[in-house]
């Protein structure tokens, strides 16, 4: 898992002014709540006098309260009162939580778990056409999986696994011509993209002749932004097409909560917003019944520990970004986290630690860059 990425928090309609909803992301715990103007905040969610959830506490004038001795925290992250000393007394400079950039945007609450400076941070993953008139949007879909959302990516980029998977897509074998086309990968800024008009695959799908309408072969092709996010487009024709855009928050390393929404520029009735949901549900649903059985759960920590195929080469390439983010000292380093959760309260470093110090809680331990390991390698010989 790693920080300086976007991750969905909620649904826009979960995060109220007059109640905190408490989330866990990235094995850590978050309080999103908005103040008096409505605008959205994400915080942590430890209080730092002794360790009360504000996620359980509640929300007045803007701010969030801890339910075990009052303590206010404002959206930037400062507590403003500590009722022992006196509402009108100043808290101490230390009283502060870490604050989280947020964008709002496509229904949905979104925070920025890093320290990265505004101008250094990876983008969210943009939906260009969800407010194009030509473009319906069907109802945000949040699907809680048990299994680690690298998985869950990779399958996104898996062109194989339709034949088996997806009975509407592929003939469960029965095809003796069967055979993924080649396909090349195409690098994006954030990740990469496989599939499309250049390199598409063809979508072989019995049960929608009558979507297709004659149109031939269906092209397929599948993105990712970041370590969390990616989009798929099924393209019948130019005017029949779903547009799939998938944002993933990695709750631990077993479970996760993913933000699905699906866009057509076709059957645009909204009558039938139902029906095109319970289809996705039905695909979704699919995929989650194998990947809920994989073994490991997780990615394996080196690629030997699989027999990777041609059909792979969208995967590892997402492998080899993630390694890139590890290099810059963005992966958490999970192992260290469960060994001292519970003597030691962590948080995401927020982008106030670069301009501020002072903080009560630890910054989240991080697996070390390659500047860091280099070094490290030199002093014992070993590099």
């Amino acid at each position: 898992m790693y920080i300086n990425f976007w991750y969905p928090v909620a649904l826009s309609e979960e995060v109220k002014a007059d109640e905190p909803l408490r989330v866990e992301i990235l094995s850590l715990k978050f309080v999103a709540f908005r103040d008096a103007d409505g605008t959205a905040h994400v915080l942590s969610d430890t209080c730092v006098h002794r360790g009360g959830s504000l996620g359980k506490g509640w929300v007045k004038d803007g701010c969030v309260i801890c339910p075990y001795h009052g303590w206010r925290y404002n959206g930037s992250g400062k507590c403003t009162t500590v009722p022992s000393i006196g509402y009108d007394g100043k808290p101490p400079p230390r009283a502060k939580v870490d604050s989280y950039p947020v964008q709002e945007k496509y229904g949905l609450v979104f925070a920025f778990l890093g320290d990265l400076p505004e101008q250094e941070r990876p983008t969210l993953m943009p939906i260009d056409e969800y407010d194009d008139d030509a473009w319906r949007a069907s109802e945000t879909m949040v699907l809680p999986v048990n299994y680690y959302y690298e998985r869950s990516i990779e399958n996104g980029l898996d062109p194989a696994h339709n034949e088996f998977v997806h009975p509407t897509h592929g003939y469960a074998g029965e095809n003796p011509s069967y055979k993924v086309p080649d396909m090349t990968v195409k690098e994006l800024e954030f990740g990469c993209y496989m599939g499309g008009e250049m390199d598409s695959s063809e979508y072989k799908e019995p049960t929608m002749r009558q979507v297709r309408d004659g149109a031939g072969k269906t092209h397929a092709g599948t993105g990712t932004h970041g370590p969390n996010s990616m989009y798929t487009w099924i393209e019948f024709t130019a005017d029949k097409a779903f547009h799939q855009y998938m944002w993933e928050a990695p709750i631990d390393g077993n479970r996760t909560r993913i933000f699905f929404i699906n866009l057509r520029n076709m059957i645009l009735d909204p009558a039938m917003d139902e029906r095109v949901k319970e289809r996705n549900l039905v695909i979704a649903h699919q995929d989650i019944d194998v990947l809920g059985e994989l073994d490991p759960i997780r990615t394996p920590a080196s690629n030997t520990k699989e027999i990777l195929m041609p059909a792979d080469k969208a995967v590892l390439r997402y492998r080899e970004w993630m390694k890139q983010w590890e290099d810059k000292g963005w992966r958490i380093d999970q192992e260290t986290l469960r060994a001292k959760r519970g003597d030691v309260a962590f948080a995401i470093p927020c982008p106030a630690r670069r301009t501020s110090g002072n903080w009560v809680l630890d910054t989240v331990p991080l697996m070390p860059a390659r500047e860091a390991k280099a070094s490290a390698a030199r002093k014992t010989g070993t590099g």
